[in-house]
């Protein structure tokens, strides 16, 4: 019977200690380096780029963060599902 209830509580942790969250996102500031934004969230899950210019993303299409940048340094930024 208490296992339910410990692996409810460990998710919960979990869930608590993602960087997908919006004091991360409030941190984020055009002009920053890709190592910054990457010790504030981690390593992208996704990341493309053409002609010098890179769009990567933490999370899926329910919660992200999303950053835009030209050569190495922040160019724009979204989220869309932040807690």
């Amino acid at each position: 019977m208490c296992r339910p209830l410990a692996v409810f509580t460990l998710l919960l942790l979990l869930t608590g200690c993602s960087p997908l969250n919006q004091e991360n996102y409030a941190q984020l500031q055009p002009g920053m380096s890709k190592a910054e934004v990457e010790r504030l969230l981690g390593g992208p899950d996704e990341c493309s780029a053409a002609l010098g210019v890179a769009s990567c993303t933490w999370g899926d299409e329910q919660r992200f963060i999303s950053v835009q940048y030209a050569g190495d340094k922040v160019l724009m930024f979204s989220a869309k599902g932040l807690k």
